[in-house]
């Protein structure tokens, strides 16, 4: 009789979970710019959302979480759930709590938790934002931050109620916003808001121009991801935020 080993499986090292909004076009393309050819295995689902964001549709994703997560397989090392402003709205603890009914035990984050984390590694407290919202979605998450010790010093934002044009927004467009709002005097990073709002490709050039960190949802939410799971991704991505806090610890 042939014997048979076990191993774990594709990519041989982590394995991580990500709940992708259905009108999210960025996140897994993004996401593979940090992973390709590395030994994590990053699996992913989606769950409903409304393409057009207000903070009314964005609270109807608490209700579809567990059976998103349901579908991703059982006892990964960290799962994120892959939206800023429904983040905020609903509460970082109920987006945890909500995935962790069918995740039993595995460490959550999501972009707004990310994001604070990433901040914190940099040692900022005072922010130029960068969003594609609304009025009425931005306004929540400045007060998010606000609560968290972290000042928005000046904030441009699009007002693209559509999500599925905000993955249409150009990335030269968001670096003119970024470089716009972080020459404000005392501001000491930049942070460009939304898992669809593609910036990996202006990262280091916007870093560059400014002599400030920046850092997106999607960067935060990767980091972050990998740092729960356990993996040391120094470099991996764009930014000082992975150039130097990177390793795990």
């Amino acid at each position: 009789m042939t014997m048979v080993e076990f191993d774990r499986g594709a990519g041989g090292g982590a394995r991580v979970g990500m709940v992708v909004l259905s009108t999210d076009e960025t996140l897994e393309f993004e996401a593979r710019q940090v992973l390709a050819g590395r030994d994590v295995n990053m699996m992913h689902t989606r769950i409903e959302s409304h393409p057009q964001v207000t903070p009314e549709s964005l609270q109807e994703m608490k209700a579809l979480m567990p059976a998103s997560a349901w579908l991703l397989p059982a006892a990964l090392d960290a799962v994120a759930y892959g939206c800023t402003s429904a983040s905020v709205l609903i509460g970082p603890e109920v987006v945890e709590r909500q995935i962790q009914t069918v995740q039993p035990g595995v460490p959550v984050t999501n972009p707004i938790t990310a994001v604070i984390a990433a901040l914190t590694a940099l040692g900022v407290k005072r922010i130029a934002l960068v969003t594609p919202y609304t009025a009425a979605v931005a306004a929540p998450m400045r007060a998010f931050l606000a609560d968290r010790g972290i000042q928005t010093v000046k904030e441009i934002s699009f007002g693209e109620g559509d999500d599925r044009q905000v993955a249409r927004i150009s990335q030269a467009s968001t670096l003119a916003a970024m470089l716009d709002a972080g020459r404000n005097d005392g501001v000491q990073a930049v942070f460009a808001s939304c898992t669809n709002l593609g910036a990996f490709n202006i990262i280091d050039q916007a870093e560059a121009e400014l002599g400030l960190p920046v850092i997106s949802s999607n960067l935060a939410l990767i980091w972050h991801l990998l740092q729960l799971a356990g993996v040391d991704a120094s470099g991996w991505g764009p930014g000082k935020l992975f150039r130097d806090h990177g390793a795990v610890g």
